[in-house]
């Protein structure tokens, strides 16, 4: 601050140290310069272009310099070569001397990764699910049942005949739709498929009656088929045994494989082992008085793909690394934002300072103009723009930056139609200063407060507008936020898609919003006001 306080105006020094001692906005500062700052520099941290290669003495940077594949594999071909290919090869793994030295995360923005290449720990699931029994019963018009096929666990007995001739309505109390549609069936009128739950009359369980749907026939029917069903059990009743490429429990959270008799536990073992290697069909088997299934289930490679060891924050549809898009990303978006508001504010400084400064009709056609300007449609101008010339970064810009400088115009008209009157002013008319020296060394200097509050509002603004672009599908074929949030739409239950470019966004947009929260306070000189 002393060097401040040599060089700077008091005032300026004084605002610098009211924004320090906004500690918030103070290291939201510092956190965005730093996290951009090693985005400048994102091929030396995530890239699939090795840094240093040393091959048969020589040394190499392929990050720096264009080297054929002829180079290292003596092929002929004069394209990059694939240095992951060539790591792996005889050539670099079996002399010592042979090194390849790959960024920290050794993967590009643009990198196709193959499933084979994706890490994963040998490990089959068994799944034991329960199986609910299913029955039939014929019933005629009295509700008794006339004929049942499976029946008799319902009812609690060893033979299906000894419920025939007994009505229904002894043992549960029916559904009201269930009902409706009985009645609807014999007297041959249509119904639409129905099921609810009958709660039970004595001891027997509650259970699940269904009918399929009815058309009229020429002759009424004279019986009505009832189909059976134990109730449905939530999820939770789902149990499950993690096994390694041993054959090894490594999670038994529901105590499942303790409690299994000797017989399963071999049995399900040797389908484990099938898993491991190759397809195992999943079995019915009844224990402890139910159906269960007994299904296994090995963790196969489906782009997207969830985050693993080596893939920090997963892998989006395309088969490419969230983590390069997310980092590569971030430096597209606060490029982006910071040209385009530098743009815009240097267009709308110059418009708004000569429209407050010389008023009357220039003041007057250049607003009418604005506002024209300003009722044009900004994205069916971009989307002809781009199905022109195609996408890319500086016709965004462009595109933009051609209605993003009318609002601070705005601004800079108010602050010039202010300050003209004022008596320093007058006095450097008088002196006899040309118009350019007095807007740019007198008034400028003393407009540019909504300037600088706004600035980091507007970048804000610009990183949100990109993203939203992106997802739209009309932002930049570059690596984007908007884009992996556009693929989550599409992949609903890929949550890396969503949670992390998201948390980037709010995080980025959340320390713009601080640091002009403390840009607005340090420009403020009602710091100790209050309201009564």
């Amino acid at each position: 601050m002393n060097w401040l306080t040599r060089h700077l105006n008091p005032v300026t020094v004084k605002r610098l140290r009211r924004f320090r001692r906004m500690k918030r906005a103070y290291w939201s500062l510092w956190a965005l310069v730093a996290l951009y700052g090693l985005s400048l520099f994102s091929e030396l941290l995530c890239n699939n272009v090795p840094l240093y290669v040393r091959y048969n003495g020589k040394s190499y940077f392929p990050i720096l310099k264009h080297y054929p594949d002829d180079e290292f594999t003596g092929s002929g071909i004069l394209t990059r070569p694939d240095y992951k290919v060539i790591a792996a090869s005889s050539a670099f793994q079996d002399i010592p001397g042979n090194v390849v030295v790959f960024p920290p995360v050794p993967y590009g923005p643009d990198e196709t990764i193959e499933p084979e290449s994706v890490d994963l720990p040998d490990r089959v699931t068994l799944t034991l699910s329960p199986e609910p029994k299913v029955a039939s019963v014929n019933i005629n018009e009295s509700l008794a049942v006339i004929r049942s096929i499976g029946a008799a666990h319902f009812f609690q007995t060893e033979d299906d005949q000894v419920v025939h001739g007994t009505a229904l309505t002894d043992y549960w109390t029916l559904p009201d739709d269930v009902a409706s549609a009985i009645r609807a069936r014999l007297a041959n009128e249509p119904h639409d498929d129905v099921a609810g739950i009958a709660a039970a009359l004595g001891h027997l369980p509650a259970v699940e009656m269904s009918l399929t749907a009815f058309k009229p026939r020429s002759r009424p029917t004279k019986s009505v088929r009832i189909t059976l069903r134990e109730p449905r059990k939530e999820e939770g009743t789902l149990r499950k045994v993690v096994f390694d490429a041993t054959c090894t429990v490594v999670k038994d959270r529901n105590g499942l494989w303790a409690a299994l008799p000797a017989d399963l536990k071999e049995r399900c073992l040797e389908s484990v082992r099938q898993r491991l290697t190759a397809e195992a069909e999943s079995w019915t088997v009844t224990w402890e008085d139910a159906d269960y299934r007994f299904s296994f289930q090995k963790e196969i490679v489906v782009f997207p793909f969830r985050p693993t060891r080596d893939h920090w924050l997963g892998i989006d549809s395309q088969s490419r690394d969230v983590f390069a898009r997310i980092l590569y990303g971030f430096r597209t978006s606060l490029t982006f934002g910071l040209i385009l508001v530098a743009c815009s504010v240097t267009l709308g400084i110059i418009v708004g300072s000569l429209q407050g400064y010389f008023g009357g009709k220039i003041d007057i056609v250049t607003q009418r103009l604005i506002e024209i300007w300003s009722a044009m449609p900004f994205l069916y101008i971009m989307i002809l723009m781009g199905s022109i010339y195609g996408r890319s970064f500086m016709l965004l810009i462009f595109c933009y930056g051609l209605f993003n400088w009318i609002g601070m115009s705005y601004y800079m008209r108010a602050e010039f139609l202010r300050l003209r009157k004022l008596e320093f002013v007058e006095a450097a008319r008088c002196l006899g200063l040309p118009a350019h020296k007095i807007i740019f060394r007198h008034i400028l200097p003393n407009a540019l407060v909504p300037v600088l509050t706004f600035f980091p509002f507007s970048l804000v603004g610009a990183i949100g507008s990109l993203t939203a672009l992106d997802y739209l599908g009309f932002g930049l074929p570059n690596p984007s936020w908007g884009g992996l949030l556009q693929q989550a739409q599409q992949f609903r239950w890929a949550w890396w898609l969503i949670l992390y470019p998201s948390l980037a966004l709010f995080t980025v947009m959340l320390l713009g919003v601080f640091i002009g929260e403390g840009v607005r306070n340090a420009y403020d000189p009602r710091q100790y006001s209050r309201m009564e």
